[in-house]
C-alpha cells in the first residue's frame, strides 16, 4: 500500500475539476501506442492542455538528473525545484515516502486537467514516468503550439530487476556517438543494463595504460572473412581497426549513468584471447607468435591457466577496467575455452597436479575461482557465460546462460543469481524471418518477433523457491556479419521493444496483437528518432 499522503496529494490534483470542454483525445489505451505497455493505464474523462509557458515543478531533493532529462526533452520550459510555492498548472515530478518498501523503478502519472503529477520513490521512478509521458507528447516537439494531452492514470513497475542488451564491439567496432545512441534508445525502453563486449579473438577495444600494445596491435586485424568463406579462407584484404580511450569510456559511462543505464564491462577469459595474445604472447601456452582473428569461431589458443604472471597480467587490466567502470558486476566471459593447449602445457598439468584439480574442466574452475577471488577483493562481482559451472561454480559467480535454460535452471538451483539470455529467443543476431533470402546476411538461426514477445525468463521446470534467483534477461547482439550501425538497429529493432515489454509489463502484459496494434504506432517514434528498423510484414503480424 501506499501512504496516505500520496493519495491526498493526487486528491488535490484531482478533485473539483472545473468543466473541460475537451473530450479525452484518444478513445482506448492501445491507441497511446505505450511501449513498453505500463501495468495499469486507466483513461478518464477530459484532457490537459499543454502551453508553451507551462512549467516543470521538480521537488528539491530530486536527483539533478531528471533535471537533465526535462532540459533535454522539454528545452523552453522553465524548472521550478520548490512545489510548494507552485501555484497554476504544470507538470509536477515528486517524490513521496511509503510506510513500505516500494521497488525503486516505480512510479504513479496522473493527467487531469488540472495538470500533470508523476510521483515515485525514487528518482529513477520519476524516470520512468518521464518517459511516458515523453510517448504522450508529439513524437517531434513544437514548443509554439499547445499539445493536449489525454486525462489517465497509470501505476507501472518493472517485473525484472536486468533489463539488457549487448553489443558486441570487438568483431565490429562502433564510434562514440552510435554507442551512446544505443544507450538512449536503451533508456526510452526503460531498459536499464548496457552489457558492453569489448574484447575478443578478432580485437582488443578498450585502451589499458598498463599494456599499451593491447590497443597497438590488439585492436586491429590485418583483414576480415567474406561470409563464411573459411575452408578455403577469403578475406577481404582490408586492415580494420578501433578502439575505445579511458577517456571515451568514461565518456560513455557518465552519458549512461545520466540515464540510468548501467554498463557491464565484458573482458574476456581464458577463451576469446587471441587479440591480446597477439599483443602479449607470453601469457599463452605456447608462446606464439600469433595474429588477431581474421575469422570467427572458437580458437584453440587461450590464456596458460598454469602461469602465475598471467594472473597478474589479468589482474592489472582488471584494475584499469574496474577504475572506469562502477558497476557492481564485471563480466569475464569464460565461455568457449578448448582445453587443448592445456592438456599439452607442462605449466598446466603441473597446476592441475599442485591443486589437486581432476582435469582440464576443474583447471577452469580454479581459473574463474581465482579471477573472482580478486575482483571480491575490489568489492566488485563477476558474471560469466554458463560455461562457468564446468568443474564446479565460483562461490559469488551470477551465471549468465545462452546455451539454452538448462545452466541457468542449475546455477539458479545452487542459488546463484541468473541472467537467462538463451540463443533462442534473444540472440539478434539471427535471421527475423524465414525468408532469408529477403534478409540481410546473417549467422544463422531464426528469432521472429513474436517468438521474443512471448517468452518467460522463468523457466516452468524452476522451482517456485528458486525463481527469485532469476535476475532477468537481455538481448545479445553479436556483430560478426553487422558492419555498419544502420544493420545493427536493423537486427535490434523491434525486437528490443518487444523484449523490453516482456521484462518491464512481464506477466501483466496482453496478447501479441495487442502488441503489435501499440508498436505501429511506436514506429513514428523511432522514425522520429531515427533508428533503421526492420518493418513489419505479413510474418510478423
Amino acid at each position: 500500500m501506499i501512504k496516505k499522503s500520496l493519495f491526498l496529494l493526487l486528491l488535490v490534483l484531482t478533485a473539483c475539476q472545473p468543466s473541460n470542454n475537451f473530450k479525452n483525445p484518444v478513445s482506448d489505451v492501445a491507441s497511446l501506442g505505450l511501449v513498453p505497455k505500463p501495468q495499469e493505464v486507466q483513461l478518464k474523462k477530459g484532457a490537459f492542455l499543454f502551453d508553451a509557458d507551462m512549467p516543470f515543478v521538480i521537488d528539491s531533493g530530486v536527483d539533478n538528473r531528471i533535471d537533465g532529462f526535462v532540459k533535454k526533452e522539454f528545452p523552453h520550459h522553465k524548472i521550478i525545484k520548490n512545489k510548494y510555492s507552485f501555484k497554476g498548472k504544470g507538470i509536477v515530478l515528486s517524490l513521496i515516502k511509503s510506510d513500505t518498501l516500494l521497488q525503486k523503478e516505480m512510479y504513479l502519472l496522473d493527467i487531469s486537467p488540472n495538470g500533470v503529477l508523476i510521483s515515485a520513490d525514487t528518482s529513477q521512478g520519476l524516470f520512468y514516468g518521464l518517459q511516458t509521458l515523453r510517448q504522450l507528447f508529439p513524437d517531434v516537439m513544437d514548443d509554439t503550439k499547445q499539445d493536449t494531452l489525454p486525462a489517465l492514470h497509470i501505476f507501472d513497475r518493472p517485473q525484472f530487476g536486468w533489463r539488457g542488451a549487448h553489443l558486441d564491439v570487438s568483431r565490429h567496432f562502433f564510434g562514440m556517438d552510435f554507442i551512446k545512441k544505443y544507450v538512449d534508445l536503451l533508456a526510452k525502453h526503460k531498459m536499464n543494463t548496457f552489457h558492453w563486449h569489448l574484447v575478443d579473438d578478432q580485437a582488443w577495444r578498450i585502451e589499458i595504460k598498463s599494456y599499451p600494445k593491447l590497443t597497438k596491435i590488439g585492436s586491429v586485424r590485418k583483414e576480415t572473412v567474406v561470409k563464411k568463406h573459411f575452408k578455403p579462407f577469403v578475406g577481404d584484404g582490408k586492415a580494420y581497426g578501433g578502439y575505445y580511450t579511458q577517456d571515451e569510456i568514461r565518456e560513455v559511462v557518465a552519458y549512461a549513468r545520466e540515464r540510468y543505464v548501467n554498463i557491464i564491462p565484458e573482458i574476456e577469459m581464458p577463451g576469446h584471447s587471441l587479440a591480446a595474445l597477439a599483443a602479449y604472447p607470453q601469457y599463452s601456452c605456447t608462446g606464439g607468435p600469433f595474429e588477431v582473428g581474421t575469422k570467427w569461431g572458437v580458437f584453440k589458443d587461450i590464456y596458460c591457466a598454469g602461469n602465475d604472471s598471467t594472473f597478474v597480467f589479468l589482474e592489472n587490466i582488471l584494475d584499469e577496467v574496474m577504475d572506469l567502470f562502477p558497476s557492481k558486476y564485471i563480466h569475464i566471459g569464460g565461455d568457449e575455452a578448448p582445453k587443448t593447449r592445456w592438456k599439452a602445457c607442462a605449466k598446466c598439468q603441473q597446476r592441475i597436479k599442485q591443486e589437486h584439480l581432476k582435469d582440464e574442466k576443474a583447471l577452469q574452475s580454479y581459473f574463474i575461482k581465482r579471477i573472482e577471488k580478486y575482483v571480491n577483493s575490489k568489492g566488485r562481482q563477476i558474471i560469466g557465460w554458463d560455461e562457468i559451472l564446468q568443474g564446479g561454480l565460483a562461490p559469488k559467480a551470477t551465471v549468465m546462460s545462452w546455451r539454452g535454460e538448462k545452466g541457468g535452471i542449475a546455477a539458479a538451483q545452487q542459488n546463484h543469481s541468473v541472467i537467462m539470455t538463451p540463443m533462442k529467443p534473444c540472440y539478434f543476431d539471427h535471421y527475423q524471418s524465414k525468408d532469408k533470402d529477403k534478409e540481410p546476411f546473417a549467422i544463422g538461426g531464426y528469432n521472429p518477433l513474436r517468438a521474443v514477445y512471448n517468452y518467460n525468463p522463468i523457466p516452468k521446470e524452476l522451482p517456485a523457491n528458486k525463481r527469485g534467483h532469476v535476475l532477468g534477461s537481455q538481448a545479445n547482439v553479436w556483430t560478426e556479419y553487422m558492419a555498419s550501425t544502420e544493420q545493427v538497429e536493423y537486427m535490434a529493432y523491434p525486437r528490443i521493444c518487444a523484449l523490453s515489454e516482456v521484462l518491464w509489463t512481464g506477466s501483466s502484459r496482453d496478447s501479441y496483437d495487442d502488441f503489435i496494434q501499440r508498436l505501429k504506432r511506436h514506429f513514428h517514434r523511432l522514425d522520429a528518432w531515427k533508428v533503421h528498423y526492420r518493418h513489419l510484414t505479413k510474418e510478423d503480424e
